[in-house]
């Protein structure tokens, strides 16, 4: 539930400029690449073939590329669109002065060009940076799919089950600028769901804190809101802020850097459903964000590995990187009793929830470590591994490790096309294949995707 903020350096060089910029391809994070005075300037809020005015933000004589902002659109694309939320238009809040709010880049975009741009972004980073010269013939390579047509009625908005907000110094609710330090009192969220508005955290008084995270999970039961206190906020602060929480709510003191979580009222975790199953998930374990993300990525990974003959009663079978059990819990269903499922995390306190939610099936072994070391101790055939990092990747010694525990298929979750497609070249260089590829929009009107993969041993 965590989101981790880039600090912006001190603004240096040209920052503060404006300038004209005829705006090429789309890149990963994000931004479109253009081209000034011979420098290569990554501005946001463009669309490929827009003429545009932009303002530098991060501009260092003496950096290998600048970033910029759009400010006027001159030549528009047909896919610009007005921005559904007036904070985070870049053309609006420059003009009132600050920068806007980061997480809705892609909001002045067509949803079908933004899921095309996509596309874009993850073919390219799978044939630069993974050789991968021709993608499975499934893959279209023209569009990522779409999900949650009906439960946001096609607009891409109010899809988030966990946002993160920071907190002004005069203690309002707030998000931060894009790469940078600058927060911008907020009164709303369109990308979450209505259990997180209704929250309306912006009419509360936040003095004493210095980040809010909610959790409100699809199904209706009961949300979490965690409180990160300033240094030398006293427990009465806290509690008095809980108090301004409708009393259906469960609220806890949150400490970022340890992940401790304090009872202030309420219980100090969530009740998730997907697939036919519940699970609990304590204080910012991770969980998908996406309202139907769990269900949509349980599909992709099943549908890739019982195709294949590699997911069946008695199969012998991995969850890495496992958080609070949502792929253990199905794939248990699979291999049956006859089967068994390692499950490995590397968090504490989610490897814990996972235990909780798997107790009743004892043909699963829930393991806390690092992926690399629980293999190495735990060698075995693997029939299937299901393979789901952070958005770092899994990297190379992890990928060697997998090899080396010679499954027969590697269904591979990924939200980030770059270490994805790193990863994906570990594996061909060891003689793998990429059989199997698709993408899903689990992230309207940012640059984000999620990526489900099947990977297979080379003949």
């Amino acid at each position: 539930m965590i989101a981790k903020t880039q600090t912006q350096p001190a603004a240096t060089g040209e920052a503060g400029r404006e300038v004209v910029l005829d705006v090429g391809p789309v890149a990963h994070g994000g931004h479109c690449v253009a081209r000034h005075e011979g420098r290569v300037i990554f501005v946001r809020h463009a669309i490929p073939g827009e003429k545009v005015r932009a303002r530098l933000t991060n501009a260092d004589d003496k950096a290998k590329f600048w970033r910029a902002d759009v400010v006027d659109v001159l030549e528009a694309s047909p896919d610009r669109v007005d921005h559904f939320w007036q904070l985070a238009d870049s053309g609006r809040a420059w003009s009132h002065g600050h920068p806007p709010v980061g997480g809705a880049e892609f909001g002045h975009i067509a949803l079908a060009r933004q899921r095309t741009l996509k596309a874009d972004v993850l073919t390219e980073q799978l044939t630069r940076l993974a050789g991968v010269g021709q993608l499975p013939q499934d893959w279209a390579g023209t569009s990522v799919e779409a999900v949650g047509g009906a439960s946001d009625g096609g607009s891409g908005l109010g899809w988030r089950t966990r946002a993160s907000f920071s907190v002004t110094p005069g203690g309002k609710l707030g998000m931060h600028a894009h790469r940078s330090g600058h927060i911008i009192p907020v009164r709303e969220m369109p990308l979450a769901i209505d259990a997180i508005n209704s929250l309306r955290l912006w009419d509360i008084d936040l003095q004493g804190v210095d980040r809010v995270e909610v959790a409100a999970p699809a199904n209706g039961s009961r949300p979490l809101v965690l409180l990160a206190p300033a240094e030398g906020t006293k427990p009465k602060r806290l509690s008095a802020i809980a108090a301004q929480l409708p009393a259906d709510v469960s609220v806890a003191a949150f400490d970022p850097l340890t992940e401790a979580v304090d009872q202030l009222r309420g219980r100090l975790w969530v009740q998730e459903s997907a697939a036919g199953h519940d699970y609990r998930v304590t204080g910012a374990g991770f969980w998908q964000i996406h309202r139907d993300a769990p269900g949509t990525l349980v599909g992709a990974v099943t549908q890739f590995l019982q195709g294949g003959d590699f997911l069946h009663p008695g199969a012998v079978v991995a969850d890495l990187y496992a958080g609070a059990g949502l792929f253990t819990a199905v794939l248990a269903d699979a291999v049956g009793e006859t089967g068994s499922v390692l499950s490995v995390e590397g968090a504490p306190g989610t490897s814990r929830d996972a235990r909780k939610n798997l107790h009743a099936a004892p043909h699963v072994e829930i393991v806390q470590g690092r992926v690399e070391r629980v293999l190495h101790r735990k060698p075995r055939n693997f029939d299937a591994l299901v393979l789901d990092p952070p958005r770092a990747g899994a990297g190379k010694a992890v990928v060697g490790q997998l090899i080396e525990s010679h499954p027969r298929a590697i269904a591979y979750v990924s939200c980030d096309p770059a270490s994805f497609a790193r990863d994906v070249g570990y594996f061909r260089q060891a003689g793998w294949e990429l059989k199997a590829l698709r993408a899903f929009d689990l992230y309207p009107h940012t640059h984000h995707l999620e990526t489900v993969a099947l990977l297979t041993p080379g003949p």
